[in-house]
């Protein structure tokens, strides 16, 4: 009778043996899992803000090249990152990863995702180049306001200075924001990619007899 009970408790003592790589596996990246749909919210969100950073550059640089025609100082250092050609290709790599992190948001297949993540590193690049750039053009304007006194209208010159380190601070916010959001939506993916891969090292093997 007592082996009969022992055969019993080892019977019931069994499964209990099973499930604790069950709940490893549950609670190493549960609390991701439930925040599943309002990460792809965050995604959207801030891929919509990149598509809005690269129409304002681009706005912003079509504004600087519009000035620089209009106030006929051809080549002057004023107009340093409309030269670079920055506004037109920043804008287009801060739109291309906005248009890729909103439909990574939308869907759950791992190669969008990755191919997003991708195009952040290389927009992230990008926007480090952006800044550089636009630093050196408002280093260059504070320095060639003493030059606006050789030309024929000097208040033209000042005026034409002003505007431009105005529109050229907005683009330095706007792509300080874009580096930001470049950041964040990285570390997402690389956290994403940690939780997948604790994931695969607490599952209990297929075959536990």
């Amino acid at each position: 009778m007592a082996s009969h009970e022992m055969g019993k408790a080892s019977a019931g003592g069994a499964p209990d043996s099973h499930v604790e790589p069950q709940l490893v596996n549950e609670n190493v990246c549960q609390p991701i899992d439930r925040s599943q749909n309002c990460r792809k919210g965050e995604l959207q969100a801030l891929g919509a803000i990149q598509i809005l950073n690269g129409v304002m550059i681009l706005a912003l640089g079509v504004f600087l090249g519009s000035l620089l025609y209009l106030s006929h100082l051809f080549r002057h250092p004023f107009f340093f990152t409309f030269y670079t050609g920055y506004p037109l290709w920043g804008a287009v790599f801060f739109i291309s990863s906005g248009s890729l992190s909103i439909a990574a948001g939308r869907t759950s297949r791992r190669k969008l995702i990755q191919n997003s993540c991708e195009v952040n590193i290389s927009s992230a690049t990008i926007a480090i180049v952006g800044i550089i750039f636009l630093l050196i053009n408002l280093v260059i304007n504070s320095m060639s306001f003493k030059s606006c006194q050789l030309f024929q209208s000097p208040d033209l010159c000042i005026y034409v200075g002003s505007t431009s380190m105005g529109l050229v601070s907005l683009m330095l916010i706007l792509t300080l924001l874009e580096l930001c959001i470049n950041i964040s939506i990285i570390v997402m993916w690389c956290k994403k990619n940690c939780c997948n891969s604790r994931e695969a090292i607490s599952s209990p093997p297929n075959s536990v007899e």
